[in-house]
């Protein structure tokens, strides 16, 4: 489904949400109207409004992008609209704005809904009529430029609360892009990481991605992914680069780069066991750990602790490693590590 520029990154996917989408985008890009993209965080806004330009007749033209949330609401005005010399201070020369950039193609939005009150005024404005006047300017500047808007949140809500203007989402919503997260296209989850760690892989200077395992992919299907598309690539990248250059496939998924008994302040909390407590003595024994004269081994105690603590997780869980992992707050590496040191001889689960 890749676009022939360059500038137009492949969109990969075969679910029927997915591919609704891409349905949808074909229709709406020829029409020279405003269009919104909405979508949860990672979903790839960017990389709909950039098909939306390269399918429409003005693909030849920029294609601008700026993120509202990025610059404090003075900047943006600047930023959108260019200002005059000597508008404010360090205002030295007379600058263009992403608008006159954008004369003749098309301007991405994104995080439309941080902007302000006053600032949706003036692009209500801009898309009613093309005109506007840079900041500390008088004359009238004309343009011909499409606006595609994206946000996260949901404008009818924002609008309702008085925090977006109706007047804009009515001009801004003739045709609004739903992209799917990716918990909504699960089939694709394979197609994407293969995309991903076969791209990692060329980055790597490796001569080929040998794919993935099936623990590894079993994992990557039941990750509920917050981050949508641009967790999954982050994950597949840093999995193919920890994996090295075997030629083996990838065996494990690490989630949480952070994952690591020595993280300041999140070590792992013993979860409660029903029942006894795990470090209570059966009726009649000495704490495990108690030395000569009912001293306390130290060591041994907590040893004895963490194996009992294992062995009744594991049990619990029916030995799965991973979902074991899960309830003692472990990465699957780290209960693995715990199983060989207690000599538990964990097999792959």
């Amino acid at each position: 489904m890749a676009h022939p520029t360059p500038d137009l990154p492949p969109l990969v996917g075969q679910a029927p949400a997915f591919l609704d989408l891409m349905e949808r985008v074909s229709r709406a890009a020829p029409l020279d109207r405003p269009v919104l993209v909405i979508g949860e965080r990672g979903t790839g806004k960017e990389l709909i409004a950039a098909r939306l330009h390269y399918l429409s007749p003005r693909w030849d033209r920029p294609l601008v992008k700026l993120n509202a949330a990025a610059l404090p609401e003075t900047l943006l005005d600047s930023e959108l609209f260019g200002h005059e010399a000597g508008a404010f201070t360090g205002a030295v020369r007379q600058r263009r704005g992403r608008f006159e950039l954008a004369d003749g193609g098309s301007l991405f939005l994104d995080e439309i809904a941080s902007t302000s009150l006053a600032l949706q005024e003036r692009l209500l404005r801009v898309v009613e009529y093309g005109a506007f006047e840079r900041v500390g300017g008088s004359a009238t500047i004309q343009v011909d430029v499409r606006l595609i808007g994206a946000t996260n949140l949901d404008l009818p809500s924002e609008a309702a609360a008085g925090r977006f203007r109706h007047d804009l989402l009515d001009r801004l919503a003739f045709d609004v892009l739903t992209v799917p997260p990716l918990r909504a296209r699960r089939e694709d989850v394979p197609l994407l990481a293969e995309h991903f760690g076969r791209a990692m892989a060329l980055d790597l200077g490796r001569p080929g991605f040998p794919g993935f395992g099936r623990d590894a992919l079993d994992a990557l299907l039941a990750h509920p992914w917050p981050g949508n598309v641009r967790e999954l690539k982050n994950v597949v990248e840093r999995a193919v680069y920890r994996a090295g250059s075997s030629g083996h496939r990838i065996a494990e998924i690490e989630f949480d780069p952070f994952a690591s008994p020595y993280r300041p302040g999140a070590g792992p909390r013993p979860t409660p066991v029903a029942g006894a407590s795990v470090a209570d003595p059966a009726p009649g024994e000495p704490p495990a750990g108690t030395g000569p004269g009912g001293t306390i081994d130290f060591r041994r105690t907590i040893a004895a602790f963490e194996r009992r603590l294992l062995e009744e997780t594991l049990a619990r869980c029916r030995h799965n490693q991973r979902a074991a992992a899960a309830e003692l707050g472990l990465s699957y590496d780290q209960l693995r590590h715990q199983l060989r040191k207690h000599g538990l001889q964990p097999s792959r689960r």
